[in-house]
């Protein structure tokens, strides 16, 4: 392995590559050019292949020989606002952090890949998406869609270099209410608003909530949830014809996406509910059937203990490596950087984590 200090350096370099690319999601404005022109100039001696699946969706599969071991990390970020103190384009060094839009969430891992595979040789296979932060995973998608050779996948997200094991899936929803539009005074409009019935549900789905608290996984206790938006109605003296609920809820690995839906869509009477759309599902990690959840958590800890990764604790947010789970993949996220850096002005990512992703890529990679 090349020197300490070196490889932090090398890993820096490509940082401030990553970072200059503008990969922001929205807009979306993401090709096959730009950051991909630089991928294939440093990742010679492997087989590229680059698709554009619309809408600023881009993957890259770049693979070395004949690798069983998929690395997967997502090039785009969320928009920069204008808290930020400095060019969000433009990395910045200090004396133990590295500062840039991405830095932490995720590009930081892409360059220590690609550092990685500079001082290794034989067999690596990386795959590099464009369309993480926009919840509509058409990379990972049409990845899964085609035969695979590999056996398990290492996801590249901030959990300060440690091996999670399990997370939070996520689904959300579109819930309309219908009503009967009418003078406010009428003695009807208890039952006729279309705002109250949405109320309603939404006291019946709190306090289905709370009833959860005490369920666990892996060190998750209950089950997430939050009513994002609410609209509807016309005035103070008319009773509301429709309106329109967004909510999300965030299940444990043991508990079933479709009997949640089935609880919330019933939580008021019939009719009250004109419609019920899920908008985004993402399933939990690890997937599949919720009966065998445990022993694929189990087998996930063996991966990660034969890599010799520092096994960390479930975390709440959602990654993509749950798609690889449901595909049939042993699954686990790892990577630099702390969850709570993402998405903030001024994002950032300690030196020491990655030097540290760094190494230990490389450590695999060379075994």
């Amino acid at each position: 392995m090349a020197g300490r200090a070196d490889v932090l350096a090398k890993t820096l370099k490509h940082l401030d590559a990553l970072v200059s690319f503008d990969t922001r999601n929205p807009p979306r404005d993401i090709g096959t050019g730009g950051i991909f022109d630089y991928l294939r100039q440093q990742l010679s001696g492997f087989r590229i292949d680059v698709v554009d699946h619309g809408d600023g969706a881009v993957s890259m599969l770049a693979v070395r020989g004949n690798p069983r071991r998929l690395f997967n990390v997502h090039l785009d970020t969320v928009p920069s606002s204008e808290a930020w103190s400095a060019d969000p384009h433009r990395l910045r060094v200090t004396a133990d952090r590295a500062i840039g839009l991405g830095a932490c969430d995720i590009k930081g891992a892409a360059a220590g890949l690609i550092t990685a595979a500079s001082v290794t040789q034989g067999d690596a296979a990386f795959l590099f998406s464009t369309d993480e932060e926009a919840n509509d995973a058409r990379c990972i998608a049409a990845f899964l869609s085609r035969a695979q050779a590999f056996e398990d996948v290492i996801v590249a997200e901030p959990t300060q270099c440690e091996a999670v094991l399990a997370h939070r899936g996520i689904s959300s929803v579109l819930l309309k209410f219908r009503g009967i539009a009418g003078h406010a005074s009428g003695a009807n409009a208890m039952q006729a608003s279309a705002l109250h019935q949405a109320i309603r549900w939404g006291g019946h789905a709190l306090d289905y909530v709370e009833s959860q608290q005490h369920q666990r996984f892996g060190g998750l206790t209950g089950l997430r949830f939050n009513i994002g938006r609410v609209e509807g109605g016309i005035k103070a003296n008319m009773i509301a014809p429709s309106a329109e609920m967004r909510f999300g809820f965030r299940p444990l690995p043991s508990m079933s996406i479709d009997a949640l839906h089935e609880k919330f869509g019933t939580l008021i009477e019939a009719g009250a509910i004109e419609r019920y759309e899920e908008t985004f599902r993402g399933p939990s990690l690890p997937s599949g059937d919720v009966a065998d959840a445990e022993q694929r958590r189990l087998e996930a800890r063996d991966l990660a203990d034969a890599l010799g990764l520092p096994i960390g604790n479930a975390v709440d947010f959602w990654t993509e490596a749950s798609l690889f789970s449901a595909a049939g993949f042993t699954a686990i996220v790892y990577g630099p950087g702390d969850i709570a850096q993402a998405h903030t002005a001024d994002e950032w990512v300690s030196l020491e984590q990655l030097q540290r992703y760094t190494e230990s890529v490389t450590r695999i990679l060379e075994h």
